[in-house]
């Protein structure tokens, strides 16, 4: 009886470290999702939400031209800003940890993840300051001639994907150092011995075997950039809404609480065939 009775406890001991996790999971994330999609199948009339258990909220994405171009302009954005921070933050990756002595390299991740430290409204309002008529740029460019009136970079697509660049690149920078410190100097040695270049070993060795670090770094860029309202709401200007903005407007100027958590399930099944896409180098990452 005894024994049982220790085995049993024994056999409990894992789940009372998960049970923490898993209960903030279920409060935090799985609760919420379940009452989003519930209310997503409500209508509002009114001011009332009726239970009426009805897909027409969804219908509303395809009807309205405006909810389905809010959609691809997310997309265009999320494409741009991931390939973008890709070419950026690769050298940038690669400088650290290929050129910089071993002993600075923390010193220069340090410094490249300083962004991070620093509000994300107050980065997004630097650089509406930054790129205004008046902003540092624009008077730059005037001062040396190379423009004959200001650009209009603020409020618009390009101020958005200057702002979302300049937060991810940093985090794209991490996830490929982390494949390139880990990458054995062998494998060039011995791309060298059969006569590939430095050109072809990077093609044909260096860039397969970072592939993962890149992807992951992609997919949490694609993840985080598609969900997020503040940078093109501050940097945008509203002249062009992308997903997060409508729901919003859906909630706070109309209250329609359904239609806004339809959106809301939209987006994130475009997420999960993002995930999807990337999952082949997301496992081989863990692994």
């Amino acid at each position: 009886m005894a024994a049982a009775t220790k085995r049993k406890r024994i056999d409990l001991g894992p789940w009372a470290f998960v049970a923490p996790a898993l209960l903030w999971t279920a409060a935090f994330f799985v609760a919420p999702f379940i009452v989003m999609a519930v209310v997503s199948l409500w209508e509002r009339v009114g001011t009332d939400l009726v239970a009426s258990w009805t897909f027409a909220n969804y219908l509303k994405f395809f009807e309205r031209g405006h909810f389905l171009q809010a959609m691809v302009n997310s997309l265009e954005v999320t494409a741009i800003v991931t390939v973008t921070s890709i070419f950026l933050a690769y050298p940038f990756a690669w400088i650290i940890a290929e050129k910089v002595p071993a002993r600075w390299q923390r010193l220069a991740l340090v410094l490249a993840i300083l962004p991070f430290w620093t509000s994300y409204v107050v980065r997004s309002y630097s650089w509406l300051l930054v790129l205004a008529n008046n902003g540092i740029i624009n008077q730059a460019l005037l001062g040396i001639g190379i423009v004959d009136e200001p650009l209009d970079l603020a409020n618009s697509r390009t101020a958005t994907v200057i702002g979302f660049v300049h937060f991810f690149v940093m985090l794209l920078t991490l996830t490929i150092y982390a494949n390139l410190v880990q990458l054995s100097p062998n494998y060039r040695k011995a791309a060298a011995d059969l006569g590939a270049g430095p050109l072809r070993t990077f093609w044909h060795v260096v860039l397969p075997l970072t592939l993962p670090g890149i992807m992951v770094g992609a997919f949490l860029t694609f993840v985080l950039c598609i969900g997020d309202y503040i940078t093109p709401q501050v940097l945008g200007g509203n002249n062009e809404l992308l997903m997060p903005q409508v729901i919003m407007l859906q909630i706070g100027r109309r209250a329609d609480f359904p239609t806004a958590s339809a959106l809301a399930i939209l987006l994130m099944i475009v997420v999960t065939i993002a995930y999807l896409g990337f999952a082949r180098w997301i496992r081989l990452e863990r692994a």
